[in-house]
């Protein structure tokens, strides 16, 4: 059980950082696609409003809805292992649950982003928006140095 609960909270956190640099970014950045709408609606929304996103105000077919939508599929074939390894699976859905109200509740509440999830703050206000992928986390970035400082603790960038 211990093996499976460390082992689902690993992957979780390496998925996550995976899927936003691989798939929502480097993939993400063509104009047009399926994935056009992390950059193209979700970080213009956030660097035009001081890391505000409106779209998680409300349910709807906009870069909120699509990224729900996204981690319900997500979790669907991780159910196949139920059987095999159902604490991994119980952890991974956590995740996807966590990330979710994580998010949302950053990009409603640009202050408590930036004291709670500052690596995420910096992903979208900083210089470089190719750095910072965790969302609930920063160790993955630490751990594969990806994580670059923008902000300071009194709210000023870095030089």
């Amino acid at each position: 059980m211990a093996c499976q609960l460390i082992g689902g909270f690993i992957y979780g956190h390496l998925l996550e950082w995976a899927i936003h640099k691989y798939i929502l970014h480097d993939l993400g950045k063509k104009k047009t696609g399926p994935l056009s709408f992390h950059f193209s609606e979700h970080h213009r929304n956030s660097r035009k409003n001081g890391f505000y996103d409106a779209v998680y105000e409300k349910l709807a077919w906009d870069a909120g809805g699509k990224e729900l939508l996204a981690l319900m599929f997500l979790v669907l074939p991780h159910l196949l292992l139920i059987n095999i390894a159902p604490w991994f699976v119980a952890v991974n859905v956590i995740s996807a649950i966590r990330y979710h109200t994580v998010h949302k509740r950053a990009h409603l509440d640009p202050s408590w982003a930036k004291e709670h999830l500052p690596w995420h703050y910096d992903h979208h206000m900083g210089a470089n928006q190719d750095a910072n992928w965790g969302v609930r986390s920063d160790w993955v970035d630490r751990a594969m140095g990806t994580r670059i400082i923008f902000m300071r603790a009194d709210g000023k960038e870095h030089e």
